[in-house]
């Protein structure tokens, strides 16, 4: 297996130097060759936030991308293809690549375009925004399967909500112990709805399988102007974008857009379901310094999965009458988690 070096700044920049000799449009751009660093080379610096030192600014308006391991440079050279492949289809800005080589024996680089706006993280989603997410739904069950197939997109079973039942029940109890959760309010997903909620049969359609906060530009005026990170994406069940949108926008908004595109109760109230299970078992593993995801996002991720949906707020008790929980199921939009950079959207 190649053991890839640490990139330092020189070294990013040299290489800069060497891709821009094939991208000669952007070799001029002053928000490339300039900066502090300018007489040194272009201006550069490493991505903030869970990216790690091989996703780097290059300037303002573009991000260097460093497969680290012969793994993550499959799941580059596949991205950069299922990107061109879903950019007809969806109604959001897909980054595109520029330039394109190796940094090291074996392992390619991408510089890409950053896309304007901030994170799901900084923005709330508006109406319109809602509607945004509504199209990308739509436009990836109209990715032909048979040619994502071929660019080498896997296909995954649908995950079993019985069991994903749980675990979180296991790990509420934990949360609970730790005055971070209310255990009961897992019993609204008892074990017959978990096997009615599982997948039904059908075709599978393309997943993006990492719609996180970090993944969604989104404008000042809520509007989602581009979808980032789609080296996860596989063929199986759309439910799981619809628990990641739970988990990245809130609920209400999740459940929202997936009705706008087309999508009935059963895939809606799975997509809920998998995302507050998920939630509940990400943020105990967070507690116990088992998951990649610092305490802080993975609150925030479970307080929007926990929103309650309009069913919901129409059958729950007086509020008199209603047990204490953690404060977070008023129905009303949780707080979004600190702003991390990521490596498209705008610094």
């Amino acid at each position: 297996m190649t053991q890839a070096p640490t990139p330092t700044a020189d070294t990013v920049r040299r290489l800069v130097r060497t891709l821009l000799q094939d991208a000669p449009d952007i070799a001029d751009a002053p928000d490339v060759t300039g900066g502090p660093d300018a007489a040194r080379g272009p201006g550069v610096r490493p991505v903030a936030g869970s990216a790690g030192p091989t996703t780097w600014w290059v300037g303002t308006r573009h991000v260097l991308r460093l497969a680290p391991d012969r793994e993550a440079a499959l799941r580059q050279r596949r991205e950069l293809r299922l990107r061109d492949l879903v950019r007809p289809c969806v109604p959001v800005r897909l980054p595109a690549s520029v330039a394109r080589g190796e940094w090291a024996p074996g392992l390619p680089c991408t510089l890409d375009t950053a896309l304007p706006g901030g994170s799901g993280e900084e923005h709330d989603v508006s109406a319109l925004g809602e509607a945004d997410l509504a199209g990308l739904l739509t436009g990836l069950r109209e990715v032909p399967v048979r040619q994502a197939e071929t660019l080498g997109v896997p296909r995954a079973a649908p995950r079993d909500l019985h069991a994903l039942r749980e675990a979180a029940a296991s790990a509420a109890l934990r949360l609970a112990a730790a005055d971070e959760f209310d255990a009961v309010r897992l019993a609204q997903l008892t074990a017959s709805a978990a096997a009615q909620l599982a997948a039904q049969p059908g075709p599978p359609v393309l997943v993006h399988h990492g719609l996180t906060g970090e993944h969604l530009v989104v404008g000042a005026d809520g509007r989602v102007r581009g979808v980032l990170g789609w080296g996860d994406a596989v063929l199986g069940d759309p439910a799981e974008d619809i628990a990641g949108l739970a988990r990245a926008v809130g609920s209400p908004a999740a459940v929202r857009a997936a009705t706008l595109a087309g999508y009935g109760a059963r895939p809606c109230l799975r997509g809920l379901w998998l995302a507050r299970c998920d939630t509940v078992v990400r943020l105990a593993d967070a507690l116990a310094g088992r998951a990649a995801v610092p305490p802080p996002r993975a609150r925030a991720e479970l307080r929007r999965a926990w929103e309650a949906i309009l069913l919901e707020r129409l059958t729950e008790p007086p509020a008199e009458d209603a047990e204490g929980g953690d404060g977070g199921d008023s129905g009303d939009r949780g707080e979004a988690g600190g702003r991390g950079e990521d490596g498209y959207g705008a610094p």
